[in-house]
This record gives C-alpha cells, structure tokens and sequence, in this order.
C-alpha cells in the first residue's frame, strides 16, 4: 500500500512500518518456515511496487503468485484490516507478463549463444581453463568462417567440425585435443537434455520488455520456475544469463527516488543449494554492484543462514516471520537470525522469533538516514490480489491478451552454423575427392610419359644398334674387298 510515496507493509501496535522505495536498491530478506506467511509479504511488497511505477521481475518456483492477475476476496481481507485499522484499502487486479522458458505456461524466453559469448558459456557448464580455451577457439573458428552461432545445435556443429580438424586448427590457433572437444559436447549434450534447445535460440528476449509500465502500474514479470527447477543446469544457465543481461545492460544511474526493476527469487534456498560456483560468484557480484544501476534484489527463503554469508550481508532491508525451532540446529539457526537485528528494548527478539503468528513478522529496515531501523513485531497487510492460484484458462488468456503476445512466440531458425556446417563438409568432401582425381590423373599422366620415354629410349638403343650392325658390316665389307684386291696385285 502506497502512503506518501512510501511503501506500507504493516503495522506494529499502531506504529506504521515502511520500506522506503530509495533504499530498495540496497536489497532485501524475506524468510521464515514454511506456512508463515513470506508469500504475503512478497505480494504485499510487489503490488506496492507495481503501484508506484517500477516493474518487478519475480521466479515463481512453487507457482503460488499467478494469482496476481485476480482480484482478491474483500470480504475475506476485511477482518484483518480493520484489526489494524486500515481504510480505503481495495482489492484489484495487476499486470502481470508470464514467461516460461519451456513455452507452456508463458511467452517464450530465449537467448542467443554469440550475445553470451564463450566466456560465459564456459562459466555456466563449468569447464575446465582447456576447455575453455577451446570453447574460444570455436567460436574465434566459427566468426572467422562467418558462421553465426544462434542455438544449441550450431554450438554442438562447431565443437564437432572443430574437433574433426583438430590437427589443423591447432597449427592456426592453438593446442586443439579431441578429448577436449569431447568433454564440451557431452556438457552440451545433458544441456540439451534438460530442454536447452528451447531456450537458445531467436528471438531472443529483450530485456527492455522486463523494464515496463502498463496504465501507470509497473508490470510483474513471472517468471515459471516450477519445472525449471528440476532441470539444474538449464536452471543455473537461465539465472546467470538473466544477471548478466539486466546488469549489463542497465546504464549506472546512483541512487534513485526508487529503483528502475526489482527481483524477487522466491524459495532462494532452492536457488543456493547445490549451485554451481561461477552461479554463486555471478549472484556476489550482481548483489553486491547493481545497487549503482537501480537494481533491487530480495530473496526469499526458510532460514537467513541458507544464503551464502556474502550474500547475506548485502540484504539490508529485512523481514524474519517465525522459525520452527525444535532441533540444536534449528534452535542455533533462530538466535543467529535474532541476532542479526538492530536490538530493540522493548522485545525479546530470541523467544518472538519462534512463537509469532502467520502473517507477523520481525521487520528492520533502512530509514531515511541509511541506517538499519530497530526491529519490529509487525503485524502485515493483506495483499490486494487473489491468494488462490488463478485457473490455466485465466492464465492463458492474460498471455494472449497482455501487450507483447505475438513477439516471442513464433520461433525464427536462421541459416546458421549448423545448417552451414554440413554444406561446407560436402564440399570439404568434394575439394578433396577432386583432388585425389586430379592426383590420380597425374600420376597417370606422369606413368604414361615414362612409358612413352622408355620406349623412346629402347627404340634409340635398337635404332644404335641396327647402325653399329650395318657400320660394322660395311667396315667388313670394306676389310674383306680390300683383301681382295691386294690379293689380285700380289699374283
């Protein structure tokens, strides 16, 4: 709920908590178990979000937020309202852009593999510094043979042709093993497996299209995570291209009056967990420098100590719901989640933490002077929207309906690497066929000159030899006349 520009989250006792839309870009927390009420407070913050004019960016990875683009039940919000004693709060509807990367339950998201250049693509299948080299080489190989490489079976084409002319390439630009190359191709191949094809490839997104208003309400992408998820590598590669997309792209702008987009990465312990490192480097660096590009971050998950500590440390606004603690660990994990708050005297933040009702939450956020606020029970709103997941034919219709239907949704497959790859083969195959033809020719030619000059040669030894007979005989002929002759004289 907006109030002076300022976003009402809830009250405590009759104290009204803010979160200030200037200080959103030093990030946020929301956690606590599950069934405490983080889903709330998420949609609580990006409604407010929306009402103000900045769009948010939000992975859906239990698919429990659809219900944005329904209004929600007035009559069954009332009760709490009037209990913190809020008026001319309406329930309504938001503009909400669906996407899905595997094309079913959203517009389509895709990339191109030459706009992310190997040295990401290295990162995001966790190659070795070899294969990373070669990862260059092939595409240094496939610019240098202007080839584009668009999608997933045009990177696979190139990492195949390059490794069939391993020997050559490695003379041009450098050590080139076919074991290597191996090594690639398998990663693409279990890339492919888990529906890589679908998310490279044209068009690709652009990420203007994440940065919109619609009737002066920001727009709420969602993001379908629900079967992402469960495909780990295409999971990582999706979130370390969408960093690196909206953090490059983004112009550095300081500090705004409010942010230009906000993410929220709902369920982030599922994020974190068994995360590839480059994934986890990329997440420190984006947290840590986007607050200079207006970009807020807030991650939401059971327990603060599920993020990595570096993470944890750039979240500056946040909001603790209970924790269950039962086991040491639990028990440990909840006095470390207290204890990171500003210390307010009048609560017993330890014992609260695992005794508040759903809906209730420990709050600290920024003030106006930048400094963490004191920590507050905080009793939080209602969202305007429907809690219910809206049905599939709701869901599709507001795809079909929403301002860029139509954009993404026909694929474009472009004469590439891939298509390219097989006619060069061919006529690698016939340069060389040709070849081998015209070296048979001459060898054929050079056969038959050597035959001809063997029966050249052997024809002069017998023409030689016929004129030493017929000289030899006319020198005997000579001998035996003038033999005759001195015979005559001498009788």
């Amino acid at each position: 709920m907006i109030v002076d520009e300022k976003i009402l989250i809830g009250k405590a006792e009759e104290k009204e908590i803010y979160l200030l839309p200037s200080k959103l870009n030093r990030h946020g927390l929301i956690a606590g178990a599950t069934g405490t009420g983080k889903t709330v407070t998420l949609k609580v913050i990006a409604e407010s979000l929306s009402e103000l004019g900045v769009p948010t960016v939000i992975a859906d990875v239990k698919g429990d937020l659809t219900g944005m683009i329904v209004p929600g039940d007035q009559e069954g919000i009332q009760e709490r309202l009037d209990s913190m004693g809020i008026k001319d709060y309406e329930v309504r509807k938001y503009p909400v852009h669906f996407f899905d990367v595997y094309q079913t339950q959203g517009h389509p998201v895709r990339s191109m593999l030459q706009e992310m250049g190997p040295l990401l693509i290295s990162r995001i299948l966790d190659l070795t510094e070899a294969q990373q080299g070669i990862m260059n080489i092939i595409f240094k190989v496939a610019k240098d043979m202007e080839l584009d490489i668009i999608d997933l079976k045009d990177l696979q084409a190139m990492a195949s042709y390059v490794g069939e002319h391993a020997k050559e390439f490695t003379l041009k630009y450098g050590n080139v093993t076919k074991q290597s190359v191996g090594a690639i191709q398998r990663r693409l191949l279990e890339l492919e497996s888990e529906g890589g094809e679908k998310f490279f490839g044209m068009p690709a997104l652009d990420i203007e299209d994440w940065l919109t208003t619609e009737g002066g309400l920001g727009v709420m992408n969602m993001i379908e995570c629900e079967e992402l998820f469960n495909h780990p590598l295409l999971y990582s590669t999706f979130l370390f291209w969408m960093l690196s997309e909206i953090y490059e792209k983004l112009p550095e702008v300081g500090d705004l009056d409010k942010p230009k987009v906000v993410f929220f990465f709902d369920e982030a312990h599922l994020l974190f967990k068994d995360a590839p490192r480059q994934l986890l480097e990329k997440i420190d660096q984006v947290v840590k420098l986007a607050r200079s590009k207006g970009i807020g971050i807030f991650f939401i998950t059971q327990i603060p100590t599920d993020l990595p500590s570096s993470v944890l440390s750039q979240l500056s606004n946040r909001i603790q719901h209970s924790l269950r603690a039962y086991t040491p660990a639990e028990i440990k994990s909840a006095k470390l989640a207290a204890e990171s708050f500003r210390e307010n005297p009048e609560l017993d933040v330890v014992d609260l933490i695992s005794n508040m009702k759903t809906g209730t939450a420990l709050v600290s956020v920024l003030g106006e002077d930048g400094a963490p606020t004191i920590v507050e029970k905080t009793k939080i709103l209602p969202p305007k929207s429907s809690m219910v997941i809206a049905n599939q034919d709701r869901i599709m219709l507001a795809i079909e309906t929403d301002s860029i239907y139509g954009k993404y949704e026909r694929e474009i497959d472009p004469e590439s690497a891939y298509e390219n790859i097989d006619e060069i083969r061919e006529n690698e195959v016939r340069a060389k066929e040709e070849a081998e033809e015209a070296e048979r020719l001459e060898k054929e030619a050079a056969k038959a000159e050597a035959k001809k000059k063997n029966e050249k040669s052997w024809s002069e030894k017998m023409s030689a030899k016929a004129q030493r007979k017929v000289e030899n005989e006319l020198l005997n002929m000579g001998i035996r006349q003038a033999r005759k002759f001195l015979k005559g004289l001498l009788k």
